[in-house]
């Protein structure tokens, strides 16, 4: 619908009308789930101030009608906060008035802890704290500011699948940074969950990355036992059906490392990866067995856990969230050849869609939620296609702005690319 709209005035009734969609009525919240649970109910929080709202009153100052509406769609869906520096003070009063202001609404708010030591390998999302103790310290401030209330807490993305030993060849060569960042990890999830309402997912990277077994042991020493589970497709694009077949072999196969037959205790290496085929090297790297590019093939990896695992029990089996924010048209592929170098798919790719919205009735026994993690329309940083000395991104034909920072026009083309099409939130889940 077109909002009538007076080129030399904001008329207060218009104004009300497109924010009000931002933030669904007190009255349609809910209450929150029990302790360490997610009921398929769940309200998620919505931030009355988010850069979606805020460019939503700059497009109605600029007579922008049809974008004020889609973005103040996109504001009135909840996404995730994320907290990613500060002095542990200073973390801990952010992190508290953020679950008071959702308590006020019966509400839960979804919070990102993204602080560990070497984030992202020093690249475009490059931060962190300066040291294990200081992230510690950093981390404990984060959880006495979640206290008792309700909170979903995604734990340090790509900090476990992308270990100090995998920044780059002789990166870690005696070990010693890696083994901190587990401890880290270790840590961190103690310090969570002693809040009593806190649900924490620790990321395990996404189904084109490392293979079952190999994630699955990088949970396993980084204590996800210990946590409600895992998450998934944090700032990615792979569709959502991908994500939680693949989420549900990393579960299984942590059940059969931990809890299955006394012969696979301690080998969740000895699972069949995404990448596995009978025909072909069982050793979660691309390219040695079938085409990941290609999910048909999966029914091989199916049929390995049909013949090896079976059906543990329900209540035996991790749980994991996946991140739809811009899943909706799956991941980008530039035509073949027009890169010579790497095309950086997972960097602000061309075409992409807001996917499923954020909710706790997942229809998928382990998948606890569907959440926006990723803030949507932030950029994923100034990518350039690995084009030699290049600083303009090809597919955009301008520099992208820096990693976190607001993107209008992608904001715009990932909600007019959203799929299912995006409406405003009224409240029901």
């Amino acid at each position: 619908m077109r909002i009538p709209l007076h080129r030399a005035a904001l008329p207060a009734s218009a104004l009300a009308l497109l924010v009000a969609g931002a933030v669904p009525a007190a009255a349609e919240a809910r209450p929150a789930p029990a302790s360490h649970t997610l009921a398929p109910n769940t309200a998620f929080y919505v931030d009355p101030d988010s850069d979606a709202t805020r460019q939503a009153l700059t497009d109605l100052t600029h007579h922008d009608l049809d974008g004020a509406k889609a973005m103040a769609q996109l504001a009135s869906w909840p996404e995730a906060a994320w907290f990613t520096d500060g002095t542990p003070a200073e973390v801990e009063a952010k992190v508290r008035a953020l679950v008071r202001r959702a308590e006020r609404t019966g509400t839960v708010p979804v919070l990102v802890a993204y602080n560990i030591p070497q984030r992202d390998c020093s690249q475009y999302s490059a931060g962190g704290a300066q040291s294990d103790a200081e992230y510690r310290a950093w981390i404990d401030a984060f959880a006495r500011g979640l206290g008792r209330s309700k909170a979903v807490v995604v734990l340090e993305p790509d900090g476990l699948a992308n270990l100090p030993a995998d920044c780059a060849p002789g990166a870690d060569p005696t070990g010693e940074q890696t083994a901190g960042r587990l401890a880290d990890l270790n840590h961190a999830i103690d310090a969570l969950e002693q809040q009593p309402n806190s649900v924490v997912y620790l990321d395990a990277g996404n189904s084109h990355w490392h293979g079952v077994g190999a994630i699955a042991q990088r949970l396993l020493q980084a204590g996800v036992d210990r946590a409600q589970g895992f998450s998934l497709n944090v700032s990615n694009y792979f569709a959502t059906d991908r994500s939680t077949h693949y989420g549900t072999w990393v579960s299984q196969c942590l059940w059969f490392a931990t809890k299955g037959p006394d012969w696979a205790r301690g080998h969740a290496d000895w699972c069949a990866s995404q990448y596995y085929s009978p025909a072909a090297p069982n050793d979660g790297q691309p390219g040695n067995a079938v085409d990941v590019e290609d999910p048909s093939t999966w029914h091989w990896t199916d049929q390995w856990f049909q013949q090896n695992v079976g059906a543990p029990p329900a209540g035996e089996l991790a749980h994991f969230v996946v991140d739809t924010s811009r899943n909706g048209r799956s991941d980008w592929k530039p035509p073949v050849g027009k890169y010579s170098g790497d095309p950086q798919t997972w960097c602000n790719a061309p075409g992409s869609g807001i996917g499923d919205r954020p909710t706790a009735n997942t229809g998928v026994p382990l998948a606890d939620a569907f959440l926006w993690i990723k803030t949507v329309g932030q950029s994923d940083g100034q990518c350039n296609r690995s084009i030699p000395g290049g600083t303009v991104d090809p597919e955009y034909g301008v520099v992208d702005p820096a990693a976190g920072a607001w993107w209008p026009a992608q904001a715009k083309s990932l909600v007019s690319n959203a799929s299912p099409a995006l409406t405003f939130n009224t409240g029901r889940r």
